[in-house]
């Protein structure tokens, strides 16, 4: 009773929840509270002065100084170009099949004497016989593909005592009453930055990468919550 009480309470709970935006657009999430907000609010990121006048200072500030990111708040830009395929293909058989057999033709007359007393065409001449044949086939195979090409600007937000740098990203977009939503997480090296302050998916350690969206969209795309909930609790 209890369990039903709580699962009915879940539900009315999460249609609430859902009831409330009915008529309006997704909400953007708040980036005043990220970790990308905190880094960018700190200490203010310092501008270097090359030598007055002159054109050929490294300074960061200079006409051909560098800007890569290398320090908490800088922003850098992460190019995520996906295009994987795979396929994979296996199949697996076998099969066994025995036999067993054992009788007491004769032992000092006591199978004789048995005989007799046993049902119609009951013997123990053939005491024991047994047979069992087993075969199993299994076949699977896998094809995947998938492609993805998205550019974020990404905050660093923590420089590792070893020198490498977390960065996270967030992007959001709202179109009619569907909000699309890209997060991006990792560890870079300052080294694989580019020139341009730019820089590949696959250099970055631990990366997670987060394409969704919430809205009108997918709500439909998704099933409701009581099949879902069935789905987890039938066993059959």
């Amino acid at each position: 009773m209890r369990s039903k009480a709580l699962i009915l309470f879940l539900i009315a709970t999460a249609s609430c929840g859902r009831l409330e935006d009915v008529g309006r657009a997704p909400a953007f999430g708040r980036a005043e509270t990220s970790d990308e907000f905190r880094a960018m609010a700190g200490a203010a990121m310092p501008l270097g002065r090359g030598a007055e006048g002159s054109l050929w200072s490294r300074e960061r500030g200079s006409l051909l100084g560098d800007r890569r990111a290398v320090q908490r708040g800088d922003i850098l830009t992460v190019v995520i170009e996906i295009d994987d395929r795979a396929e994979i293909s296996n199949s697996t058989g076998r099969s066994r099949a025995g036999s067993d057999s054992m009788g007491i033709p004769s032992l000092f007359g006591v199978p004789e004497a048995a005989d007799k007393i046993l049902p119609d065409g009951a013997s123990l001449a053939e005491a024991v016989s047994t047979s069992s044949r087993s075969s199993y086939q299994g076949d699977g195979s896998v094809a995947r593909k998938e492609k993805l090409t998205l550019r974020i600007a990404a905050t660093v937000v923590e420089v590792m005592t070893n020198g490498v740098l977390r960065i996270e990203g967030s992007q959001e977009v709202r179109v009619n009453f569907e909000l699309r939503e890209l997060v991006v997480r990792g560890f870079v090296r300052p080294e694989d930055i580019s020139r341009q302050n730019v820089i590949t998916y696959d250099k970055i350690a631990g990366a997670r990468i987060s394409y969704g969206g919430r809205g009108q969209i997918t709500d439909v795309q998704q099933p409701r919550l009581g099949q879902q909930i069935a789905d987890i609790v039938l066993p059959f």
